[in-house]
């Protein structure tokens, strides 16, 4: 509508109208070519999360510049080539390609008969501690096991440090023994 001489501009007169898309109608419209371009570029199935940063760059980049992009597709997929570009050199630095998720580590079931072996010569050595006298058993057990040193057993049962070590020698004979006669 004209606007007569006399009459007041409107409010907005000073304002220049864009034809510029919003930055919604950019990325529906821009999004599935850009997914299609960094598929094939992007490592690890991360295209979504890079199409994501560069959007959000973009809108940083309206917050602070009022500097028009004349062609948005072709700003979009050159901001999306340096994001990979730098995410190549982050994984270059970091080694990432030598990184395996713990997932990904098969633990090897070891040798079966080792594993029986073991599990017999622990069988063994349980029958031979149990069949040493209580106090005897309670000193190997308090040394070897819980790692108390001899005149900290002494302490604890009340014999003489020389009386710890005799009950760790008759101990370690009688293990001795049963073991080589039953191994």
């Amino acid at each position: 509508m004209p606007i007569d001489e006399g009459e007041p501009l409107p409010p907005a007169h000073d304002r220049v109208t864009s034809m510029a898309p919003t930055i919604d109608e950019l990325y529906r419209a821009e999004r599935p070519r850009l997914l299609r371009f960094l598929d094939r570029r992007a490592p690890d199935d991360r295209a979504e999360e890079i199409v994501q940063q560069v959007f959000t760059r973009l809108v940083a980049r309206a917050q602070t510049d009022a500097v028009a992009i004349h062609s948005p597709g072709a700003y979009l997929r050159e901001a999306a080539h340096n994001l990979l570009r730098d995410h190549a050199r982050t994984a270059a630095r970091n080694h990432q390609s030598q990184h395996v998720p713990i997932d990904d580590v098969e633990i090897g079931s070891g040798d079966p008969v080792a594993a029986l072996e073991a599990r017999d010569r622990l069988a063994r050595i349980e029958q031979a501690v149990l069949r040493l006298k209580p106090l005897t058993r309670q000193i190997f057990l308090a040394c070897r096991l819980d790692g108390y040193s001899y005149a900290e057993i002494a302490e604890q049962t009340g014999l003489s440090v020389r009386g710890v070590e005799k009950q760790m020698s008759r101990a370690i004979k009688q293990l001795g023994r049963h073991l080589s006669d039953h191994g």
